[in-house]
């Protein structure tokens, strides 16, 4: 079953503050801590009769909600009016000691058949482990609590962003993607060394590898996806890609029609900035069939090649026509090997911008234009 959203967090866990949300059967109060220990004046008793919740199981994980359910003894069972839930972030070990440690959050909720939901974007965020633990507890006549022990800690992890959130961010990015500029090849910029080091060992070939953790904290191709990065932006003055690059003064050029045609699928993957005006496109081309395309299929909004915001393939007079939006800067995952004798490699006579660079880059969690409403 269900139950309200939980819409209020206790912050401080030695304030001596209970507020009552009317209408939404949910309390935020202060509770003792997982070992029993309890401020002076916090208005809550123990008393052993209250069963303690054992078995704990988390189920039905989303980037920000989870249900959870637990056993407990029948004995005074009748008398449980609320149920506290411990939920905090797991420590992580390489942790910045001088950060600011994360607020444990306190969850009081009215006692509701279990299973029972818990959902929040303020208190969860997508892809985090977090550990929790429950307690059960009896409000008593002059506002009071008894409660019982703690239950054993157990951990999860929340999950990534479903289509759903990322439809959101889609929704999002159109609105500010511009129109549509003319262009004809897609390029990869890298140091000299790197293309030395695919001639050498990869049999000409350059090979897919693991998208870094750059962009939203939970889209679900970060750490996952396998694919080889492109651009495809043009200069507005001259229809040709810019000389600058913050990846390196060689770049590999390539026919668009090469990488994006018919026989491939086009899907949105992501949508961000970096502390900056200007925004990022994450999207990605799979041939039809291939795992690339498969790994998609289930988990990113697929996009008509033909008709979308950011980029399209046309077919106009015989030949295949394309355009990339204007005012995003769109990163291309091509999720299959590329030769590279379908292209050709030759030094820019620009500059190497390094301070443009997007790797493991991590998204403005305050943006207004590219965040939803759940965890970022």
């Amino acid at each position: 079953m269900e139950v309200p959203r939980l819409d209020h967090a206790l912050n401080s866990p030695t304030s001596p503050c209970e507020e009552v949300i009317k209408n939404l059967s949910l309390e935020a109060i202060q509770l003792c801590d997982r070992d029993g220990n309890k401020s002076q004046d916090s208005g809550i008793a123990e008393m052993e009769e209250l069963p303690v919740p054992r078995n704990i199981k988390i189920s039905n994980i989303t980037c920000d909600s989870f249900k959870i359910s637990w056993e407990m003894d029948s004995k005074s069972k009748d008398r449980i009016t609320h149920y506290f839930i411990d939920l905090n972030k797991k420590e992580n070990k390489n942790s910045n000691k001088f950060k600011h440690k994360d607020v444990p959050t306190k969850l009081v909720a009215k006692a509701v058949p279990l299973p029972m939901t818990v959902r929040g974007h303020w208190f969860l965020s997508p892809r985090t482990e977090y550990t929790v633990a429950v307690q059960t507890a009896s409000k008593q006549v002059d506002g009071d609590y008894v409660v019982s022990e703690w239950s054993e800690i157990i951990e999860f992890c929340t999950a990534d962003y479903s289509k759903v959130h990322l439809t959101q961010l889609l929704e999002k990015a159109e609105v500010i993607a511009g129109r549509m500029l003319k262009f004809s090849v897609f390029y990869r910029n890298q140091h000299k060394e790197y293309f030395d080091y695919i001639r050498e060992h990869h049999g000409n070939a350059m090979q897919p590898s693991v998208k870094d953790n750059s962009g939203s904290h939970g889209s679900p191709i970060s750490g996952k996806l396998e694919g080889i990065f492109f651009s495809c932006s043009t200069e507005f003055n001259t229809g040709k890609p810019p000389q600058d690059s913050p990846y390196g003064r060689y770049r590999f050029e390539i026919a668009a029609e090469k990488l994006f045609n018919p026989n491939t699928n086009l899907y949105f993957g992501d949508f961000y900035c970096m502390y900056t005006a200007y925004h990022y496109v994450i999207l990605v081309i799979a041939p039809v069939g291939s795992p690339g395309d498969e790994f998609c299929k289930q988990r990113l909004p697929q996009l008509n090649s033909q008709d979308n915001k950011f980029l399209t393939c046309r077919e106009e007079d015989g030949m295949l026509v394309y355009h990339h939006a204007q005012d995003v800067i769109l990163e291309v995952i091509y999720t299959d090997p590329v030769d590279l004798s379908l292209g050709t490699v030759a030094e820019i006579t620009g500059h190497q911008l390094m301070s443009l660079s997007t790797a493991n880059a991590k998204k403005d969690p305050s943006c207004k234009t590219c965040n939803i409403s759940v965890g970022r």
